[in-house]
């Protein structure tokens, strides 16, 4: 697909138009190429809009989840992927209690089987390996405010890069109207 290898565009918690009119300028560049193979959001997209915007980067290859505030779509609760040499679950991430606790999202990771685990609901984005698996927040492309009311939310979306058991994970973040990217590797053991 390119030198990165399959490129998975992580991806959530929009709330558009609910909490925030759309995703800053500085992402949409980023988002408008052809070389994401997935899409994998944590729900809480709040329009058919950004439903057909996510469906337009991946086409058939688009999983979106159901979130809490996400009435009006019929979108599963979890939903289970290969990529590359791992086991990917998807889910937005209310179903954990307490909410981003991570002693549950690792037994979820494990419940559903996975190596890899992304969730949503938090607004904050996060990577860690627990108990072998990594759990994987992309945070709010928006930047909306969460369900505790919390608005100092920093815009946020991830990328995947994957090459058979290894992963570069980009994760962006706007600051001052400006797309700022850090890296991380994960290797499957």
């Amino acid at each position: 697909m390119s030198d990165f290898g399959s490129l998975v565009l992580l991806i959530g918690d929009y709330h558009v138009p609910q909490r925030k009119g759309d995703v800053p300028s500085c992402f949409k560049e980023l988002l408008n190429t052809d070389k994401i193979g997935m899409v994998l959001c944590t729900g809480n997209v709040g329009s058919r809009a950004v439903v057909q915007q996510l469906q337009g980067i991946a086409g058939d290859n688009c999983k979106i989840v159901c979130g809490d505030a996400d009435y009006e779509f019929d979108f599963p609760e979890t939903t289970v992927t290969s990529v590359g040499d791992f086991k990917v679950g998807l889910i937005h991430g209310h179903q954990i209690l307490p909410w981003g606790d991570q002693t549950a999202l690792v037994k979820m990771a494990g419940k559903l089987g996975v190596d890899v685990l992304v969730s949503g609901h938090t607004h904050k984005h996060s990577v860690q390996n627990l108990g072998g698996k990594f759990i994987i927040n992309p945070g709010s492309v928006t930047g909306a405010c969460n369900a505790v009311g919390e608005f100092d939310v920093v815009p946020s979306f991830m990328l995947m890069a994957v090459q058979g058991s290894g992963v570069v994970l980009y994760t962006y973040e706007e600051k001052d109207g400006e797309a700022k990217v850090s890296m991380n590797e994960l290797k499957k053991n």
